[in-house]
Formats: structure tokens, sequence, C-alpha cells
């Protein structure tokens, strides 16, 4: 199915204007970002790669690409339209209409142990604790492989405030290396990368 960038930064306005707390970008990712956030996939083998919130693909393309197929892509995305694009996009991909919070479940239905590497493009606000009062940190480091790898996006111009510090220190929490990238100004707004290792599963989460 052929893109137009522009006719997905248009869908991007109408879903921000229509729920702005859940899509927290006026246009999808830059290539640059893209890349960015997927610099550190396993380069061999056959890794297994959860998406969230992919949205339109910015991600989903570039995966795919550094990835030559051999990887065992899931995309989980909660917007219905999105989802239904994405699969009409990328039929190699495993899309799944589902809430990020239910990941372990996603998993374990699809005999997964464990996944090599997560790519979040979701906004700050869906890491707050849900119903059973988990923070999404403490589900993503409990999908993840020991030597796994999670990489998320923030605004340059958002990351200080005191949501998206909470945000980080929670990140911190939950994994003992966090390396933040130099900023990404080839993308609007400009963005920084958090790139994840080790996960710590911590009692009580």
């Amino acid at each position: 199915m052929s893109r137009s960038p522009w006719a997905d930064t248009g869908l991007f306005l109408r879903e921000f204007v229509r729920d702005p707390l859940h899509t927290a970008a006026l246009a999808p990712s830059s290539p640059a970002l893209a890349a960015a956030m997927t610099a550190s996939l396993p380069g061999t083998g056959a890794p297994v790669v959860v998406e969230l919130g992919p949205g339109t693909g910015a991600f989903t393309r570039v995966i795919q690409e550094r990835t030559g197929g051999r990887a065992r892509h899931i995309a989980v995305e909660l917007n219905p339209g999105w989802a239904q694009l994405l699969a009409q996009r990328y039929p190699q991909v495993e899309v799944v209409l589902a809430d990020a919070r239910e990941l372990p479940a996603l998993l374990a239905d699809r005999g997964i142990a464990a996944v090599d590497a997560i790519v979040s493009g979701l906004p700050w606000v869906a890491y707050s604790p849900g119903p059973h009062a988990r923070g999404l940190h403490a589900v993503i480091t409990e999908a993840l492989a020991a030597r796994g790898v999670f990489t998320q996006f923030a605004y340059t111009w958002t990351r200080w405030s005191p949501p998206a510090r909470r945000q980080l220190a929670d990140l911190r929490a939950h994994f003992a290396d966090v390396v933040i990238s130099r900023p990404v100004w080839r993308n609007l707004p400009p963005a920084v990368v958090y790139e994840a290792r080790q996960p710590q599963r911590r009692r009580g989460d």
C-alpha cells in the first residue's frame, strides 16, 4: 500500500485534535528519529522485536529494513484505525489491537517467553500506573530478555517538565543502564532517545 507523508501528517493532526493525551504528536516521527530509535536492534539472528504505539508506521518500516525480515515483529496499537492501516501496509508484521499493558499476556498467547527489543512510540502519559497500579515500565521489564534493549523518545521541549522527569526517574528505577542520546534536530519537534538496558524486575511492581 502506498504511503504519503502528508497524508500521515493529516492523520496525526486529526487524532491529536480528537485525543491529545494519547496522540502526543502533531506529525509522524522523522526518518532521523526512526534511525536513532532502531540503531540498537540486534544486527544478527532472528530477534523478537515488539513495537508499542506504532501509529502510521514511521518506526515499523525502519525496523523491517534494519532486521532484513529476520525478526519476529509484533506491533501493539490501541487505535483501531491505525492498527488497520498498519496491517495493510506491513502484512509481514503481527499487528495486535490492544493496550500495551497487556503485553505479557499477548506474548504468552504467542508462546514468546522474552523479547530482544522493545521500541516505543508511546507518549509519557501511557506509562502511568494502570487499573492494577502497575506502570508500563514494570510490564516492559517483565517482557524483555536479560540482554534486551528498550528505546523510548522524548521531545526536547517537554523532557524537563515534572511529568517527564518523573517518568525518566521511573525508567532509571527499572533499568540499570539508561543512556540519553544527543538531540535529534531533524524531527518536528526535536527529540532525544532513551536507550535502556539491564531490566530490573522489582518486587511490588
